[in-house]
């Protein structure tokens, strides 16, 4: 019953900001789930070699003693938006996302990493979507693509780090929604702890970003490993990525979650119901439901046509 929505503008110019377009896809999808709503953006231009993070914590405080070994952080950028905490960590030579997380969630901070990237930003909480703006003034966000979600709890706890999107944990700037039900979840869940995985809520569709970062830490590319998730999850479900490579769009062999796509030379809108496109996108285009069975990334440096 969940509701989730894709966007990736290929114009440059950016007429109008995608936080706007996704926002307003993700309000007329909301009747699809009140229990929790997020966003997930890819930035331009980003500051190389500066990892923008943001972590959920109810605590007043930032404590950041646990990853300032690992490289400089900014305290004075520091900012708090609903329960997450946002900085940026300049890390040292060598030093990785996983590295990062480890001091985070296992070291004296104690956090949960809702995101981290030099272009990924994520935000999500319990609520209708028409909250986050009231939190994080999302209509303002300026960026490529993202990718939206909004949740009708069926199994894992509501609270803000089981909604959606969920980040690819191991994975700098990129993130995942998820519509349906993974139903070899356990399974998978098992296989990757026994590999030292560590998983951060119940939620099955965590597992998704997991799988992804498997498949790509083995060589695949991200289509390729958009493709063979087919095969290894089990369940009638879509699935929407977002990364500076694209806009990743999943579709399992069954087909029986609706899933619609407008695709047209200035932007690439995908929704659970074409309403949202076309309550979002007003104009003359095209809808199409993607093929059962298929896995497509939209490429996020494609130019419009004209």
């Amino acid at each position: 019953m969940c509701g989730i929505v894709g966007f990736l503008d290929r114009q440059g110019h950016r007429p109008r900001p995608t936080g706007r377009v996704v926002l307003a896809m993700l309000e007329a999808l909301g009747r699809r789930g009140p229990g929790g709503a997020g966003i997930a953006l890819v930035r331009d231009s980003p500051a190389h070699g500066v990892w923008q993070i943001r972590v959920s914590s109810k605590r007043p405080d930032l404590d950041l003693s646990c990853v300032e070994h690992l490289g400089g952080t900014d305290r004075e950028s520091a900012t708090r938006q609903g329960d997450t905490l946002k900085f940026t960590l300049t890390p040292d030579p060598g030093v990785t996302v996983d590295e990062i997380e480890r001091a985070l969630v296992l070291g004296g901070c104690q956090l949960h990493v809702v995101c981290l990237g030099e272009r990924l930003d994520l935000v999500k909480q319990v609520g209708s979507p028409s909250a986050l703006e009231a939190t994080y003034g999302v209509s303002s966000w300026q960026g490529p693509l993202a990718i939206g979600h909004t949740r009708m709890s069926t199994e894992s706890r509501i609270d803000l780090d089981h909604s959606q999107p969920f980040w690819a944990h191991g994975l700098a700037d990129v993130a995942t929604v998820h519509n349906g039900h993974i139903t070899n979840y356990h399974k998978l869940r098992r296989h990757y702890e026994h590999r030292g995985v560590r998983f951060a809520t119940d939620n099955d569709s965590e597992v998704i970003g997991v799988y992804l970062r498997d498949r790509l830490d083995r060589g695949r590319t991200l289509v390729d490993a958009m493709a063979d998730s087919l095969d290894a999850l089990d369940g009638s479900f879509n699935y929407l990525v977002a990364s500076p490579e694209g806009l990743g769009v999943v579709r399992d062999r069954h087909g029986f979650k609706p899933l619609m796509v407008a695709e047209t030379g200035h932007f690439v809108a995908v929704a659970t119901e074409e309403q949202a496109l076309r309550k979002a996108l007003p104009g003359d285009y095209r809808v199409v439901e993607p093929r059962p069975g298929s896995a497509r990334l939209y490429p996020a440096d494609v130019p419009a046509l004209v």
